[in-house]
Formats: structure tokens, C-alpha cells, sequence
């Protein structure tokens, strides 16, 4: 079976005598079923031709950060936006050690920094440099960071050393790539999440609503499909990409998106409540433009439902899990809503840091249960919704 159908895959060669065995690393994915691209670096092209990489994966290959024509349409960018996964291999212990230090001073390693993609990183060096402590040390930071290493082998070396630092065989790197894409941590499982924002009208041009992107949502929609989940989205207002493996529902206010939840909740394994929902809206709506002809004006407000609760409070309800967007007594409030709503699980996020807030491609959470209280570290929302899809596999299901 051809496990990389329809996958994406750029492959980065840097400088190490294994780079002769690329052209077969390149057969080896497109016998999976890939499309592949190659990034080679300046070192990579001392020992294998761009000829024979470009006769191989049957595309140019990309070797120059400044190529004129391809930066008319930022090169670097497409190529990270075009990949589902980047492997570099081999991966010597320099480019390794600027990836570390997000180094983008070449095209390889802008490409990992401008990606979103699955990075698989090939190590090939010399036994004594893969066992330093800087080269170890670089690697742990690495896998910190979700990169993941296929692990080299031991054996005889072109120096003539022995010990652990060969390229691992095409096959076995080929294979590990086609396992990124095959998480089935929630397989078989239906889930449903709302997102974006709620809009509650006060006249025909004017509204209330709130600073949520969607971006988050949208994150964890993309993880729960990755991993095998049957994925149906409550969408409010957003300013992302619908996720194109969802089932995707628009609604614009509050008792709109309690009434798309209700009609499709009965079938779900999992809710996730990430929408940032208005907790109030207009008691009447305007049937005109409110005119500017008053120095102040009063609305009234009325509380909407509380969508959360109400699924919480189902006979037979799903693994339920909210999120508590707080800016003070974060971890207090936030136990407060997993006790008051019923819910199984709180993921919580400070909203009033700017780095992590509504609109921002960061965020930083606690995944809060009653047994359990654990900080994610701050990182991308596509990375924290990955992490977030493991938790809750291991911890509710």
C-alpha cells in the first residue's frame, strides 16, 4: 500500500559524505506514493550532484536562498507552505546545530523555520561527533521542539571508525516518514468543535463580538484529523483556512451555534468547546441603523446559553472539554469552570499576554482535568493542538 499518497515531501541534503545515498532516499519515498522536492545545501553538493537529484525526483532542485526567479514568488515560502513533511538527510552535526538556533542562513534551514510541516531530522557524522555532548545535546532540544530523529546506525565508517553515526538505510527513513502520517491516537472516534467568534447583532450594521481568530480551533481540528478522528466544525468568525478533512457548519451568533451543536451532537465521541462564545447579546435588535443623534446610548443585554454546559449536562454525553481564556487568577478560574461546568477536562490559556493571545500563532496552555494539571509550553497553536490531541487520548478515552 502506497502510504504516502498525495503527501508533499521535501528533502534536504547537507553536507555529509551519506549524501551520496539521497537519490535512493528519493526512489524509496516515491515508492511510498510521494511527491518529492530536494533542498540541497552548499556542503550537500559536494557529494552528490543537483543532476542526478533532479533526474531522480523528476523536479528542479532548490539549492539558493537568493534564486532571482524563485523569490519573485518568496521560494523559501512556498516550498514550506507546499511540504507535509521536510527530512533532512543526512543531516550533519552543522545544520543541526543551526536549527537549533534558528539559523536562516540558507535555504534549508528558512524553509524550517517558515514551515508548519512534520521535520524529520536523518543524522549522518562521524561517531565521535554524534556522541558529543553538543551533538546530543542539540538533538534532545530538537525532539523538544516535535522534530523527530530517525536515529543513525552502527557500523563501519567512510573514515574508518567504528560506532553509531551512519545514515540510516532509505527504506527505514522512507518508512518513519510515511509514520508521521499515520496517528490513529482518536481512529474511529466522531468529534466535534466549535470556534471563532460569536456575532450578536444590535442593529442591521453594528454588533458584539470579540478578538478570536479561530486559529486554535482550527489547529486542534487539523490534530484530530491527523489522528484518525471524524471531524465536524461549528464555525463562527474567522479569520484561518477551514480545515478540508472537516464537516464544517457556519453559524454567526450564540443560539445559532447552540442549535448547530444540538442537531449534530448526538453521534460525537468528543466535544470541544474553543469557540470564544459572547456571553451576552442585545435583548431587542434594532430594525434600523441606530442613528448618531445622542451623546450616549444604552443597550440592553441578555446572557445566551451557555453552550458547554448544556452538552456537560446531556444523559449520555460526550468526553467534554472547554477552554478558559482568563488574563488574572488563571489556574483558579479555570478549576472553578472544570468543577461548575461539569466538564472533563479545561484547557486554559492567558489571553491578556499578547504573545499568546486571541490573535496570535502562539499559545501556551494548562490542560487541566481533577487529577491532573500540566503547562504545555508556549509554542505554535498547529504544534500545542498536537500535543493537546496526545493528552487528551491518553488521559479521557
Amino acid at each position: 500500500m502506497k502510504t504516502l499518497t498525495n503527501k508533499n515531501i521535501v528533502l534536504g541534503v547537507s553536507g555529509s559524505i551519506a549524501a551520496y545515498k539521497s537519490p535512493d532516499i528519493v526512489r524509496r519515498l516515491q515508492d511510498l506514493g510521494a511527491e518529492v522536492r530536494v533542498v540541497l545545501t552548499a556542503g550537500g553538493a559536494e557529494f552528490v550532484s543537483e543532476r542526478s537529484l533532479q533526474a531522480v525526483s523528476k523536479n528542479k532542485v532548490h539549492d539558493n536562498l537568493w534564486d532571482k526567479e524563485a523569490e519573485l514568488s518568496m521560494g523559501h515560502i512556498e516550498l514550506a507552505k507546499w511540504a507535509d513533511a521536510v527530512v533532512i538527510a543526512p543531516a550533519s552535526a552543522n545544520t543541526i546545530a543551526k536549527l537549533c538556533h534558528g539559523k536562516a542562513d540558507d535555504l534549508l534551514t528558512t524553509l524550517i523555520l517558515a514551515t508548519a510541516a512534520k521535520v524529520l531530522i536523518a543524522p549522518a557524522m562521524n561517531q565521535q561527533m554524534y556522541g558529543s555532548l553538543a551533538t546530543q545535546d542539540n538533538l534532545k532540544l530538537l525532539e523538544n521542539r516535535s522534530m523527530v530523529i530517525a536515529k543513525p546506525e552502527f557500523g563501519e565508517q567512510a573514515c574508518g571508525d567504528i560506532g553509531e553515526g551512519r545514515l540510516a538505510e532509505p527504506t527505514s527513513i522512507a518508512l518513519q516518514i510515511a509514520g508521521l502520517f499515520q496517528n490513529t491516537k482518536l481512529a474511529g472516534k466522531n468529534v466535534m468543535i466549535t470556534l471563532g467568534a460569536t456575532i450578536e447583532a444590535i442593529d442591521p450594521v453594528r454588533f458584539i463580538s470579540n478578538h478570536s481568530s479561530g486559529k486554535m480551533g482550527m489547529a486542534l481540528a487539523s490534530a484530530c484529523a491527523e489522528a484518525g478522528a471524524t471531524v465536524t466544525l461549528i464555525i463562527g468568525a474567522i479569520s484561518v483556512a477551514v480545515e478540508s478533512r472537516a464537516k464544517g457548519i457556519l453559524v454567526t451568533s450564540a443560539s445559532e451555534m447552540l442549535k448547530a451543536v444540538n442537531d449534530n451532537i448526538s453521534e460525537q465521541d468528543i466535544f470541544i468547546s474553543c469557540a470564544a462564545v459572547a456571553d451576552y447579546r442585545p435583548t431587542n435588535i434594532a430594525k434600523n441603523k441606530i442613528k448618531k443623534d445622542r451623546e450616549t446610548v444604552s443597550i440592553d443585554l441578555v446572557r445566551n446559553p451557555d453552550i458547554l454546559s448544556n452538552i456537560c449536562q446531556m444523559k449520555d454525553k460526550p468526553v467534554c472539554i472547554g477552554f478558559a481564556a482568563e488574563t488574572e487568577n488563571l489556574l483558579e478560574n479555570a478549576k472553578n469552570k472544570l468543577k461548575n461546568k461539569g466538564c472533563d477536562a479545561i484547557i486554559l490559556n492567558d489571553v491578556s499576554n499578547s504573545k499568546i493571545g486571541l490573535k496570535s500563532d502562539q499559545n501556551e496552555v494548562f490542560f487541566i482535568t481533577d487529577k491532573v494539571c500540566e503547562k504545555i509550553e508556549i509554542n505554535s497553536k498547529i504544534i500545542i493542538a498536537k500535543k493537546l490531541v496526545i493528552k487528551i487520548s491518553e488521559t479521557l478515552m
